[in-house]
C-alpha cells in the first residue's frame, strides 16, 4: 500500500496511510417478551447473532434496556473483530429504535447494522 502525503507533511501523531474500509458489518437480533413466570414483572429476552454464532444473550426488565444491551454487545463484538478497544458503556440516548426493524448503529470506532432474525436473508439462503 502506498502512503498518502500532504504538502506540509503528515499531522503530528497521525499516519496518513490508507485504511481498509469494511462495509456491511451486521448482526442479527431477536427480541421478545418472555411469558409471565414467577417474577411479578415483565421481562424481555434478547439475542445477538453474527452469522450462525450466538455472540450474546440475556434478559432485561424493560424493552429499552434490552435494546441498549443489543447496541452495547454489538459494539463490543464489532470492536473485538477489528482488534480495537471498545469505548466505555454509556447511558446516553438511544437512537429511535423499534423492535422488528433494521437499524444502523455507530458506537465508538465501528458502525454496524442490527437486523431482526426474521429479516436476515442470508440465514434463509
Amino acid at each position: 500500500m502506498s502512503t498518502l502525503s500532504r504538502a506540509d507533511g503528515p499531522a503530528p501523531g497521525y499516519p496518513l496511510a490508507r485504511m481498509a474500509v469494511v462495509e456491511g458489518l451486521s448482526f442479527a437480533y431477536a427480541l421478545h417478551e418472555l411469558p409471565p413466570g414467577r417474577f411479578p414483572f415483565r421481562r424481555w429476552r434478547w439475542e445477538l447473532w453474527h452469522g450462525a454464532r450466538l455472540e450474546a444473550a440475556g434478559w432485561r426488565i424493560t424493552q429499552r434496556d434490552a435494546l441498549r444491551a443489543l447496541r452495547q454487545h454489538g459494539s463490543r463484538v464489532g470492536h473485538r473483530l477489528f482488534g480495537l478497544t471498545p469505548p466505555p458503556d454509556d447511558d446516553g440516548p438511544l437512537p429511535h429504535f423499534r423492535p422488528g426493524v433494521a437499524m444502523r448503529m455507530r458506537h465508538g470506532a465501528v458502525a454496524f447494522a442490527l437486523v431482526p432474525v426474521h429479516l436476515d436473508t442470508r440465514a434463509a439462503a
